[in-house]
């Protein structure tokens, strides 16, 4: 994510920061890079312009160059007014009435469904009953595709007797009272490109449950076109918050720096991935240090302990603290890193300086090493010591790979027992697990 965008800035405030002191002409040179680079990431011109307008402002007076760190004292321009271009704080939703009513709209293609299935889930999570309402009629197998998503969730799905949205939508604010839920979200259907009978729709929509939110998904890897496509949507329907979907696979960031300036409403939820549990609250902060290379520690261990076993946890406490750290326990570690998603993603989220060299993050590496773990017996997993010639002969068999991989995981545990059992002694230990012990 915004891979291109964080490795000019970083470059740009080395530089900066490299220096004892720093003159106006310094300055001016590094915004003008960072202006390029800002528009090069497909950022909206008239953004650019304003954000580096009150960078300039505040990053040539005397204060800053006449201070002990003046190129820290840049970078921290940078970085509160990148959070103030993004909305500033994080803004959640309003939920206040029961039901609350949330609709989705957005183009074609931009994920409301899954969006929709995936902010049930984290609804969910925080204690709410949600129900989804399948009213879009009109894309195929739209309504199976969240009937689907709903039941592997065990969220209800309403339908309607309808084939009109707009009933859809009542029908289903009407079973959310009757059912006692609490929030009702509402798939409403996406066109290829906007027309007036979808905008008509909407609002006829709109004015049937009297929505407490309008949510706009839009793809993020679309770029300034995403933009230009909520700006008129917010003209027609005026929406209140953005959910950016594939924010994962932006590389650039255009979407997520323009679209809050160009429309003066909130990025409320960012997708991350894939999967149904890749959906994030969006911290404005949090963001503006990702992007300066600054990492995300907060939002990885709030990953962590929504998505890892609390239980497994303990009892890997309990034995880190006895010394009885097992290859069992190594695998069920690297199981449960797996769940916050790709290692890229994860280093993404830590501050860079602190990766010492090019970290080259290897996921068929962490595939085989699991694969190696998951083909012996819970005896060997329990007692790595019986583990001789002829059973790394079987392992190596049973996990398709060969014996050296089989030895290297072996060696790679040893390592990190030894690790472990430093770390945790040096921190007083308490038996935490390894993401704890790391940082993370």
């Amino acid at each position: 994510m915004f891979d291109s965008l964080t490795d000019r800035l970083t470059s740009v405030f080395s530089r900066l920061k490299g220096k004892g002191r720093l003159s106006v002409d310094d300055v001016k040179s590094g915004l003008r890079e960072i202006r390029l680079a800002l528009l090069e990431a497909d950022v909206n011109y008239k953004v650019v312009k304003d954000l580096m307008t009150r960078v300039q402002e505040r990053a040539v007076g005397e204060d800053v160059l006449e201070s002990l760190t003046p190129g820290q004292q840049v970078v921290k321009i940078v970085r509160d007014e990148l959070t103030a271009l993004m909305g500033g704080q994080s803004a959640g939703l309003n939920l206040s009435r029961h039901p609350a009513v949330v609709m989705l709209v957005g183009l074609q293609g931009s994920g409301k469904t899954t969006t929709a299935a995936k902010l049930a889930l984290h609804l969910q999570k925080e204690g709410r009953k949600p129900i989804l309402v399948a009213a879009d009629v009109y894309r195929p197998a739209a309504i199976a595709q969240l009937q689907t998503l709903g039941d592997n969730l065990e969220i209800p799905v309403v339908t309607g007797d309808s084939v009109h949205p707009v009933q859809i939508a009542s029908a289903g604010v009407e079973w959310a009272k009757e059912n006692l839920r609490d929030v009702v979200l509402i798939d409403t259907a996406g066109r290829l490109h906007i027309d007036e009978a979808m905008m008509n729709e909407l609002e006829e929509i709109k004015s049937a449950v009297d929505p407490d939110e309008i949510l706009f998904v839009a793809d993020a890897m679309t770029g300034q076109e995403a933009v230009n496509i909520a700006r008129t949507f917010n003209d027609s329907i005026a929406f209140s918050g953005v959910i950016l979907t594939k924010l994962d696979g932006d590389a650039r960031g255009g979407a997520a720096l323009s679209v809050h300036h160009v429309t003066d409403k909130p990025i409320k939820f960012v997708g991350m991935g894939e999967k149904i549990v890749d959906l994030q609250p969006f911290h404005p902060d949090r963001m503006a240090e990702r992007i300066l290379g600054m990492g995300d520690v907060l939002s990885l261990i709030e990953q962590a302990e929504t998505q890892m076993d609390q239980k497994k946890a303990e009892q890997l406490a309990r034995h880190i603290k006895k010394n009885q750290f097992t290859l069992q326990d190594f695998l069920e570690q690297l199981e449960e890193m797996r769940k916050l998603g790709p290692l890229s993603g994860i280093l993404e989220k830590l501050p860079l300086k602190k990766i010492k060299g090019n970290v080259d993050v290897d996921e068929r590496d962490l595939t085989k090493t699991l694969a190696v773990l998951r083909s012996m017996t819970l005896e060997e997993r329990l007692n790595s010591s019986i583990i001789g010639g002829s059973r790394k002969k079987r392992i190596a068999r049973g996990s398709g790979t060969k014996v050296r991989d089989v030895n290297r995981v072996l060696s790679r545990f040893k390592e990190s027992k030894k690790a472990i059992k430093l770390l945790s002694s040096k921190r007083g230990g308490k038996g935490r697990s390894p993401i704890d012990l790391m940082g993370m």
